[in-house]
């Protein structure tokens, strides 16, 4: 009874429902009954769905259980899905104007002003439409078309005024881009130079003390040889007189002249060598002095400088209190590793699970700061910055949609987390990277340290005025971080 009033309401949608396959939800393709319980599929479809069973089978649609395949090809269905898909290409191919009322089966020739809807003479008879506005619809549509058309050239305008606005401040970026990258090798030109010039002076610094140590050395060992010396003569002397002040009267003066004459001989022979030579306290003085004026150079150099240009190192450490329960935290929280089991700690809004995730200790809300992170030369990582929303239960958007702007590595190759991934083409695999944050700028750059090169910059970021937190990410047990002083 149900399945008449559903083909009296509409005998061509039922007819599609019936000849359609309730795995692929397409039209039946060889289809046969499962013999017990009598439902068809397609016989690719109920294939793959028992693939790698072959008892305790169960129906796709009512779940019964059977204890073999027992498959009957449904050869009348097969014709019937046929039909359907022909009579569904023929509805899909027929003109609109074909279209017919589906209460009374006349075509809709007319159109309702107050119902804004086609419809045909009986309804424009009925008492629905009676009081309404009823006009024949080719001459609605050529009006409404009219209307169309007037707002499509608007929009049109509109859209070639905002391609136009687009292409310009495209140029303008890219000239931009050119400049703050002129800008940049001058900056590192000037520095490494400024380098080099305090390297050079360390150097002529050091090798004039170095020169001090070796002389002052050099007097000492000949001071301490003199010294040496000396103390032997006198202490075999002092023993040859105690010897002979023993001896009885008669030979201890027997000889009393030439001792008389040793003893004179052997006073005041030695004399006190001079410690230091005056030339070198003021030779040590000149070196002090000069790398003094080199201070007070550098320190006014730095006074001079704008005080938001100073950057701040941050001492950054892991937040045990985020990490994931598999996360093993270094007591000095300097270091993150995957551990071998999953740890028995409180339920914590703060944190990361089942994300494999973990937040610095220290948040900031202005300023620039840099950390350095060792990230060694494998594994599965990812780091960067978060905001303090950032979602910490379930699965997280690893992208600045989410809150966070990160790279990492992920099965061997660098990425750049936005969505869609970026991937990164680097010539070496950086083992330690600083993280550069520019609050207010909105800007976070990553650097290789030991290439001294950038390896991607996120500008700008839009944090709104809210807390941001080192942030990563350790994806597998090779993979283990720490953060550098």
């Amino acid at each position: 009874m149900l399945l008449g009033a559903m083909a009296a309401a509409n005998p061509a949608k039922t007819l599609q429902e019936e000849a359609t396959c309730s795995i692929c939800l397409d039209y039946f393709k060889e289809p046969v009954m499962i013999i017990d319980c009598g439902h068809n599929f397609c016989r690719a479809c109920i294939t793959q769905c028992w693939a790698g069973w072959e008892t305790n089978l169960s129906c796709p649609c009512c779940r019964g259980s059977f204890l073999q395949r027992n498959l009957k090809p449904n050869r009348q269905l097969a014709n019937v899905a046929e039909v359907a898909k022909q009579l569904s290409l023929r509805l899909f191919k027929e003109p609109p104007a074909g279209r017919v009322c589906e209460k009374h089966q006349e075509a809709l020739k007319l159109f309702c002003e107050e119902d804004q809807t086609p419809i045909c003479v009986v309804c424009d008879r009925s008492r629905a439409h009676r009081a309404h506005t009823v006009v024949p619809i080719e001459e609605a549509a050529q009006e409404y078309k009219v209307q169309i058309q007037s707002h499509l050239e608007t929009l049109k305008k509109e859209r070639a005024e905002i391609l136009e606005f687009q292409s310009s401040r495209e140029m303008t970026s890219q000239e931009l881009l050119k400049e703050v990258e002129a800008e940049r090798q001058k900056v590192v030109s000037e520095f490494k130079q400024l380098h080099l010039f305090l390297v050079e002076q360390e150097r002529r610094r050091l090798g004039r003390l170095g020169e001090l140590d070796e002389e002052i050395v050099k007097r000492r060992d000949e001071n301490a040889a003199k010294f040496s010396k000396a103390l032997s003569c006198l202490s075999d002397l002092v023993s040859e007189l105690e010897g002979k002040c023993q001896q009885p009267a008669g030979e201890f003066l027997q000889v009393i002249r030439s001792t008389l004459s040793r003893c004179k001989t052997g006073k005041g022979k030695f004399q006190n060598p001079s410690a230091e030579s005056p030339d070198w306290r003021k030779r040590i003085k000149e070196v002090s002095q000069e790398t003094v004026s080199l201070q007070d150079a550098v320190k006014k150099f730095k006074e001079s400088l704008p005080s938001e240009t100073l950057l701040e190192s941050a001492n950054v450490r892991f937040d045990p209190a985020t990490a994931h329960p598999r996360f093993v935290v270094s007591k000095k929280r300097k270091s993150v590793r995957w551990g071998d089991t999953r740890q028995d700690l409180p339920y914590s809004p703060k944190r990361f699970d089942p994300s494999r995730c973990v937040l610095g200790c220290e948040g900031f809300t202005s300023g620039k700061r840099c950390w350095m992170v060792e990230v060694g030369d494998g594994g599965n990582w990812a780091l960067g910055v978060a905001r303090e929303s950032l979602r910490r239960k379930g699965e997280i958007s690893l992208d600045p949609e989410g809150g966070i702007w990160a790279i990492g590595l992920c099965r061997g190759q660098y990425r750049v987390l936005t969505s869609p991934v970026t991937l990164l083409t680097l010539s070496r695999s950086p083992t330690r990277i600083v993280v550069y944050l520019e609050y207010e700028g909105g800007l976070v750059t990553f650097i290789d340290f030991d290439k001294e090169a950038t390896i991607f910059s996120f500008l700008p970021a839009s944090f709104t005025g809210e807390k941001i937190f080192p942030f990563f990410r350790v994806g597998d047990m090779q993979t283990h971080l720490r953060l550098l002083p």
